[in-house]
Parts: structure tokens; sequence; C-alpha cells
């Protein structure tokens, strides 16, 4: 398969509005634009220059154009959304979180394997530049082999800057919005924990405004995360390793800069990529590589970690005790 590869946006919110620029900027085509409001659809439509807009999810999901949905509802729809995509046999890239709890990332992960379809979380940090050249260089044994990581994502989100994670039913809270980011660099790092212990600062609705989490894994090697919707903080990764470390720059999920240290403190790489956009492009690259193979799932961004990172953000919460409504 080598012809253009047709998406369609579900829910055309602000990072639809991002993905849509990175889209623009790097050539990659939308076809068509779903929202509950036609009005809302056809703004969206005429400001990205798209073919098509609809009024419904159900009519975006049908359109026979459309090879793949991007899916980027609230939290608590994202099943709903990706299940009724996934059942007209359409491919999913689905924000993150995948959804609000490991249950229902099963039920989605079933229902794409039993249709054929590719789905995966778009976890677009994964596929920036400036990540592919860490793991190039974890993967080397550079800093030996890696004993800690430490990472923030703090970001000041009152509500009323982000009033959808003030809401129990939402999915609100720190943990799987921001939170995510960390437990899945060090899910790509580490593996899944062995242990568990975390701490948390609740509101009066129940949810996490502040959660510090400590991961243990076999051979005795840990995660110092700490996830925020309170405070403004570093956001910050350090990956210490038996022959050094790397210090990646704020924001660590975006394309910052990055470091190499040895042992001796000297900077022995220093890593910047220039890029077009934010960059949430690279993850419909990825997702298009893998649709014209023929491939269901994408081996740096699987199904079966993704699974994985929700059971994690589902312990997390078991120990804080945050549990959305319906669980």
């Amino acid at each position: 398969m080598t012809q253009t590869i047709r998406w369609g946006f579900l829910a055309p919110g602000g990072i639809a509005q991002v993905i849509a620029n990175d889209f623009k900027l790097n050539g990659l085509h939308i076809e068509a634009v779903g929202s509950r409001s036609l009005e809302k659809a056809q703004n969206f439509a005429s400001k990205w220059s798209i073919p098509k807009a609809y009024g419904s999810y159900a009519e975006l999901v049908a359109d026979a154009d459309v090879d793949i949905v991007y899916i980027s509802s609230v939290h608590n729809l994202h099943l709903e959304h990706a299940l009724l995509a996934i059942n007209a046999g359409k491919s999913v890239l689905i924000e993150k979180p995948f959804t609000l709890n490991a249950k229902q990332a099963k039920q989605i992960i079933d229902a794409a394997t039993a249709k054929g379809v590719f789905a995966m979380e778009a976890m677009w940090t994964r596929f920036l530049p400036n990540h592919v050249r860490l793991f190039e260089i974890l993967n080397a044994g550079t800093i030996g082999d890696i004993r800690v990581l430490i990472a923030d994502h703090d970001q000041y989100l009152p509500e009323s800057i982000a009033p959808r994670l003030h809401r129990p039913e939402l999915g609100g809270g720190s943990i799987i919005d921001v939170g995510v980011y960390p437990i899945s660099l060090a899910s790509r790092i580490f593996g899944s924990p062995e242990r568990i212990l975390a701490s948390a600062s609740l509101d009066d609705q129940g949810l996490d405004q502040s959660t510090a989490m400590i991961f243990d894994y076999e051979g005795g090697a840990k995660a110092l995360l700490h996830s925020s919707i309170e405070v403004a903080g570093p956001v910050r990764a350090s990956i210490i390793g038996t022959r050094g470390r790397i210090e990646m720059h704020k924001s660590f999920y975006e394309n910052s800069v990055f470091e190499v240290f040895d042992n001796h403190d000297r900077v022995i790489e220093r890593f910047e990529a220039k890029i077009v956009g934010r960059g949430m492009h690279y993850q419909a690259l990825e997702a298009e590589e893998q649709i014209r193979a023929g491939n269901t799932v994408s081996s740096i961004m699987s199904l079966t970690e993704t699974l994985d990172i929700m059971k994690t953000m589902d312990g997390v919460r078991a120990q804080i005790g945050v549990r959305y409504p319906g669980e």
C-alpha cells in the first residue's frame, strides 16, 4: 500500500487543533472531521482545508474514504468512540490516556484484534527525534545498566484553566492525564513494576492533585515519579546508569534538549533536534507506516504495553484511593 492514508478527526477540540497544524505543516492528509456540532465540524474543516465535515461521529466513521480515525474526545469517552470506529472497520489512534482503566483498554484491544485493524495509543513522545536518539543511546549501553529514573510532570492546571481535570466523571486528576508521561517513560525503560508505592494529595471530590510514586523493578532498579495539576514543576527527567546519566531538559516529554554525562560529570553528547511544528505528526507517520505494511500494532507503542501502563495507573489509583464514577 503506497497510497495516501486518509485521516478522520473525531472531536475537534484543542489538542486536535495542534495535531491538525502539525499535519498541515508536514503534508499529512485529513479527509474528514466529525463533531456533535455540525457548525463546529465545519469551522474546523474550513480552518484546516478538510474536504468533509460531519455533525455526528457515526457519519464520520461510516465514511468509506476514511482509513484511520484520530480520537481526541475527553478521557471517559475514549472507549465508546474507539469501539464506534473499530466496529466500522476503521483503524484508530487514541489520545492518551488510552482509556480510564485497564478493563476499558482491554475492550478496545480485543475489538481491534477481532476486526484486524490497527490501533495505537497517541503517546506522541515516543516518536519524537530526541526520544528516538535517547533510546539509541540507552540501547547501546552508553550509560551502562540503568538503575534509576527520576521524572516529574507537574503543571499548574487549576479549574479555571483546565476544568475537565477537576471533574471525576471526565477522568480528572493528575495521574492519568499528566502522570501518564513519566509512567510511560518508566515503562519503556524498565517494563512493568514489581511493586508500587504511591501517596497523593486529594481534593474534596477525591481526585489527585499531586501524586508521588516509587516503582520497584526486578534487579533493584527504581523509578521516582511525580505528577501534579496544582503546582508547576521542572518537568525534567534524569536517567541514571552505572556508567553515566542522561539529563532531559524541560519539557522532557516534548522535543527537548538532553545531555549525556559520564561518571566524571563530563558531557559526552548533547542532542538537540529542530522540528517543524510541535512534533505530533511523528506518531501519525508511525501509524501510516504500519497500516501500509499491513500491521495492526506498533512495536514502539504496542497495545500490550499500553495495557500494562493502564494496569500500572490502576495500581497507583488503588493505593491513593482515586476511583472514577462507574468503576
